[in-house]
């Protein structure tokens, strides 16, 4: 292990729950190495712009909202009987494009056939996930958009602790939109306002709403 390696992780350890530091003129083989290190370390994000690398630490309310986001999903897949792939916050990078990053969660739609039932993910060869999530009740994930139309994300939601929106790709950038483009049952309303239900009723009664919602729809 290298010694800026070493260093970093020492960072990482001292960090408090929330925290985030950025390095600048950093070389993409130690923004490697670092993943090497790290691993699949929960209660962390690690994403990687041109040269500028991002440390950001989470916190339980953050990771309450990621995992309500993804049993959202997971129950629209089951019930409507849609195939989706589920990959967490798995490292998104593309040495050429000199961008790498960790979403809170994404997941495979259309593109799920492509990746079938494989564990790993190969960016060199594989499509970029349909949707990634970002929650940024304490952080701001601006900055990330860069970074996720390099990867050629087609998709971003960003939950800011009182709205969710959703983001599209066009022309190289983001727009702002009202319905998912992957999931287009699903709109940055309805999604914002079980958000709002499972801090005022619990994630239960939430989940058992949105349950509800999804079975009067029609087929």
């Amino acid at each position: 292990m290298s010694a800026t390696a070493t260093n970093w992780l020492a960072l990482i350890a001292q960090l408090p729950a929330d925290a985030e530091v950025k390095l600048h003129h950093v070389s993409w083989d130690d923004y490697e190495e670092l993943l090497e290190q790290v691993g699949e370390a929960s209660g962390l994000r690690i994403s990687y712009d041109e040269g500028t690398l991002t440390i950001m630490t989470l916190s339980l309310e953050h990771e309450n909202y990621v995992e309500f986001i993804s049993g959202l999903v997971r129950l629209l897949s089951a019930r409507l009987r849609i195939n989706i792939r589920f990959f967490g916050s798995a490292t998104l990078r593309r040495r050429r494009k000199e961008k790498g990053n960790e979403p809170d969660a994404c997941f495979y739609v259309q593109s799920a056939p492509l990746i079938g039932n494989r564990t790993d993910l190969d960016f060199t060869k594989d499509p970029p996930p349909d949707i990634a999530v970002e929650v940024d009740v304490h952080h701001d994930s601006t900055d990330k958009l860069s970074i996720y139309a390099g990867l050629g994300v087609p998709e971003v939601w960003r939950y800011d602790g009182a709205r969710l929106k959703i983001n599209l790709l066009e022309s190289g950038g983001y727009v702002e939109v009202e319905q998912s483009r992957a999931l287009p049952l699903l709109t940055a309303e309805l999604l914002t306002d079980f958000l709002r239900r499972l801090r005022e009723e619990g994630e239960f009664q939430a989940i058992v709403a949105f349950d509800e919602w999804l079975q009067a729809q029609p087929q």
